[in-house]
């Protein structure tokens, strides 16, 4: 069961899930549930890019895993019209890295960098001089008898994805024209998404289903159709094939969520506190305990444990609140 669990909340299986994620993504900007005023600057900033006969200025959308970054950095490129290229900032390790991808984008193309605050620093410096003035400076023959040579670039518009802007250099975030941020959804509009995956995945399932997913869900549209997707098993297998509240109720206790959203990997965690004195621990001395990297503890689970008041930060560690005791059992 913890390994179907924890599966729930995995950010590192993008890839896997890819053409399943596609297949729920909105065609449109206009189609997009929720992050209303994200969507509306959007809207008017790619009008106005468009009327201009400009790319767009660099966009940068940070918040937690799963809200619709990479969704998001789609749409611009097909509001836009244009073409996108995706790349990883883990994966761009020098600025050799950068050289092929920058001289082959089209004029006013996407370039979309997920995880953008793993990019390395030189990488990151060697991007200042394409987005501002879109040439590269590249050197031939390092050494005594060096010389480089000016690149052109045709302007193109950089879109960012990070989990931990505060991770960037201040030069680096300087250089967006455009700073996104991006929140956990409120139940309502999780619950739309719910329906409308639903409709797309020929999932049949009732608004008490719908409603329930969305509670379970931690305000993350990745989540609740990872969820959603489980249940339609669940739901063809044990019944007849509709997701009603108890196929749901059914479901999430196979996949370890509680009425809390949390998973058992959330109660390894608080259980993990309670049995050091309930804190300050480091994050570090929990990774080690429940077995689990520290980015995913971090980036999944944390913010959702302190939303809930189940945790809290503090300058020496993690500490279980009285609340987060209770749950933990």
């Amino acid at each position: 069961m913890d390994v179907i669990a924890d599966d729930v909340l995995d950010t590192d299986q993008l890839e896997a899930e890819g053409a399943a994620e596609n297949v729920l993504r909105p065609q449109r900007l206009a189609d997009f549930v929720g992050q209303r005023k994200v969507v509306d600057n959007l809207l008017v900033f790619i009008e106005a890019a468009k009327k201009r006969g400009e790319a767009l200025d660099h966009i940068l959308f940070s918040g937690m895993p799963g809200l619709g970054k990479t969704t998001l950095s789609h749409l611009v490129a097909t509001e836009l019209g244009v073409p996108m290229h995706a790349a990883s900032g883990p994966a761009l390790e020098k600025p050799g890295d950068l050289v092929g991808i920058l001289t082959r984008l089209e004029p006013g193309a996407v370039l979309f960098v997920d995880e953008i605050h793993r990019l390395p620093r030189a990488a990151e410096e060697f991007l200042y001089s394409a987005m501002e003035d879109f040439y590269l400076d590249v050197v031939l023959e390092p050494g005594a008898q060096s010389r480089s040579m000016r690149l052109t670039l045709n302007r193109f518009t950089l879109v960012g994805a990070t989990t931990r802007e505060g991770l960037l250099t201040a030069p680096f975030r300087a250089r967006f024209g455009v700073l996104e941020r991006l929140d956990p959804y409120p139940l309502d509009e999780l619950t739309e998404i719910v329906r409308r995956s639903a409709f797309k995945l020929d999932a049949r399932i009732d608004a008490a289903g719908a409603n329930l997913v969305a509670e379970r869900s931690r305000g993350t549209p990745r989540v609740a159709n990872r969820i959603l997707r489980r249940l339609r098993d669940v739901a063809q297998v044990t019944g007849n094939g509709d997701i009603t509240r108890e196929v749901a109720e059914r479901g999430l206790h196979m996949l370890g969520i509680d009425a809390h959203g949390l998973t058992e990997l959330d109660r390894r965690i608080l259980r993990c506190i309670i049995q050091q004195g309930g804190g300050p621990i480091g994050l570090k001395t929990i990774a080690v305990a429940v077995g689990e990297e520290e980015d995913t503890i971090e980036e999944s689970c944390e913010p959702h444990l302190i939303r809930q008041g189940l945790l809290r930060k503090t300058p020496r560690g993690r500490v279980i609140t009285d609340y987060g005791r209770e749950l933990a059992g």
